[in-house]
């Protein structure tokens, strides 16, 4: 079968779904309208608070929503075959993650660019609203654990990759100072040095490999660990000009230039998909240790649904937000390309014969009671000189299916290194923009939620507090990267991930309840229902066949982290029943009587503008 049978009904499902079920949420259901005041105008300072125009803020939006995820979790999950992946996406993203997405916009918007937890606590109660900050800080720590890892397993002892990644954190910061000091309002000079370095880096990473310099960056897993805690320590406290803003503004043309670069070339190759419809592994299998369901529904999070798309479209996108209609685009489309690059990544592992699949996915030890051959394996491992066998986490095969795909286009045979470690250094900058970005939002949370015991804490520009705060969030998720493995920390990112979603969606339904709009609750209320069981049976299935069994095994080193899975998984899962039970006992006062709907009043609203003013 041919990629085009993919890539076609996708792109209709988006188009349907962006016309039809979008309008009618816009309409309907949020009712969005113009004549409302946005928190941009409202609350306006120049800073956080800002209008920003339509596709500008999309552009915002869909590159930081848009991390590694719906590139490692559909890969991931092709063991199980390219169907349950396929369909997961197209339904998931259509009637799940872009409807996550718009409401949680909607709802900060609504709010005057609440947080998910303030929206929680206003929407549900105190009791529901503490535990989601407990359950975003868990959830934070594992989803840039789940990425971290990949990150290490795609760069550990490779000096190509390890050297092209290292030269893009000076370039940003020397884009950081040319920008914003050197000469303020010169972006597209920045851009031209920026994006030329960069790619200079992907080629000449070659010389440095095969030079006597390569050993210096030819690092182990634990050394690549040590150096991205060090980075993303640095980059969570020194100011968002130096390191943050630039190195975000390199990924966005990355992201971008590199998905529209990978879909055109899926058109013109249109590549075999090797990987079979359903694989023999649809009841687990040496990649993912679960069976397809309900482990398919939290493999692949981002690129169907993700909890992650609500704190920042509550976090930061509802600030900038100039009309309320732009809604719909920001919010829905941009979940639709995200589904889009899911499909991309799933067609470029599926690409890949099922042995060579599985040589670079599972370990040595697991492939090899596979007895499945290797095809081209070997001859792809001298045309991207890397030994890229048991390379686990999902990084290193996207690279390889990606460079394969590019590297048939015409006029690029011979480039299969330089794609290979292209594809690298693109999956490498998605990541640590979600762990840079990731770690400097969990240091504000602790600062925040310390800040309630010892106010002094809380003072964000209080130097000990920022060092404290950020090194406890790297120590965290730095443990697990540490100490775990692919097939037992992406799990737990999937479980923390989707229960986050569903914690939102059930925000949803409780404001669409208490605004006397429950005759549209069903649109939140069927997404969450399917995912909150999935997700909640996928974690009881982490702890029971996953982790617990590790942790009272026969091998004492895998006591501890077997203790501490299962633990931070059962305390997600036990944070999200809290909620869900306080979100059913508002909905049932609500619909009882014995609690009065409050609409919302443009009255109270207009004074409140009026009083900003």
């Amino acid at each position: 079968m041919h990629a085009l049978y993919l890539v076609i009904p996708a792109l209709a499902a988006g188009v349907l779904g962006y016309r039809f079920y979008s309008a009618f949420i816009a309409a309907k259901v949020l009712s969005l309208d113009d004549m409302r005041k946005t928190p941009a105008h409202s609350k306006y300072d120049g800073a956080n608070y800002y209008p920003t125009t339509r596709w500008v803020l999309f552009g915002h939006h869909f590159a930081a929503i848009t991390g590694a995820g719906p590139l490692l979790g559909p890969v991931l999950a092709a063991q199980y075959g390219w169907a349950p992946g396929f369909m997961w996406i197209l339904g998931g993203c259509v009637l799940a993650g872009a409807v996550h997405d718009m409401i949680a916009l909607w709802a900060s918007t609504r709010r005057g660019g609440r947080s998910l937890a303030e929206i929680t606590r206003s929407e549900i109660g105190s009791v529901a609203g503490t535990t989601a900050v407990i359950a975003i800080l868990f959830i934070l720590v594992v989803t840039l654990a789940g990425l971290g890892l990949a990150f290490v397993k795609a760069l550990a002892d490779s000096a190509w990759g390890s050297f092209t990644v290292s030269a893009t954190i000076p370039i940003a910061v020397f884009m950081g100072f040319y920008m914003f000091k050197w000469r303020k309002g010169h972006i597209k000079e920045a851009t031209v040095i920026g994006v030329g370095l960069m790619f200079l880096s992907v080629i000449y990473g070659k010389n440095v490999n095969e030079s006597a310099m390569g050993a210096y960056f030819r690092l182990s897993p634990h050394q690549i660990t040590l150096a991205m805690g060090i980075y993303a320590f640095v980059a969570a406290t020194t100011p968002v000009w130096m390191l943050l803003t630039p190195r975000a503004y390199l990924s966005t043309y990355m992201k971008i230039g590199t998905i529209l670069f990978l879909a055109l070339g899926v058109i013109i190759v249109n590549p075999t998909l090797e990987i079979p419809a359903f694989s023999q592994f649809l009841g687990g299998g040496p990649v993912i240790p679960g069976p397809a369901f309900p482990f398919v529904f939290i493999t692949i999070a981002c690129g169907a649904i993700s909890g992650f798309h609500g704190l920042i479209g509550t976090g930061t996108t509802s600030k900038m937000v100039d009309r309320e209609t732009d809604i719909r685009p920001v919010g829905y489309m941009a979940m639709l390309f995200e589904g889009l690059v899911g499909v991309m990544a799933l067609i470029a592992a599926s690409a890949l014969h099922p042995g060579d699949y599985f040589a670079i996915n599972a370990t040595p030890a697991a492939f090899a009671n596979l007895h499945i051959p290797m095809v081209n394996l070997q001859d792809l491992q001298s045309q991207v000189g890397e030994a890229v066998v048991g390379r686990t986490g999902g990084a290193v095969s996207l690279a390889v299916g990606m460079a394969q795909i590019f590297a048939n286009l015409p006029g690029m045979r011979g480039l299969m290194a330089y794609w290979y470690h292209f594809a690298i250094m693109f999956e490498a900058i998605f990541i640590l923009t979600t762990i840079d970005s990731g770690t400097r939002v969990g240091r504000f949370l602790l600062q925040e939620s310390i800040g309630r015991v010892w106010p002094k804490f809380g003072d964000t520009n209080w130097r000990p507090s920022a060092l404290a705060s950020s090194g406890v969030m790297v120590l965290l998720w730095g443990y697990f990267i540490w100490t775990g493995s692919i097939d037992m920390v992406w799990p737990l990112f999937g479980v923390g991930n989707q229960l986050l979603a569903s914690v939102a969606l059930a925000v949803g339904v409780t404001i669409l309840i208490n605004l006397g709009k429950a005759k549209y609750a069903w649109v939140p209320l069927a997404p969450l229902s399917f995912l909150s069981v999935m997700t909640l049976y996928g974690g009881f299935l982490n702890i029971r066949d996953n982790y617990w069994p590790k942790a009272i095994g026969p091998d004492p080193a895998l006591h501890v982290v077997g203790y501490v899975d299962a633990i931070c998984t059962l305390v997600m899962m036990v944070c999200a029943v809290v909620i869900f039970a306080a979100a059913a006992r508002r909905w049932m006062l609500v619909l009882s009587g014995k609690v009065a709907t409050t609409p919302e009043l443009v009255e109270a609203q207009a004074l409140e503008v009026s009083t900003v003013a």
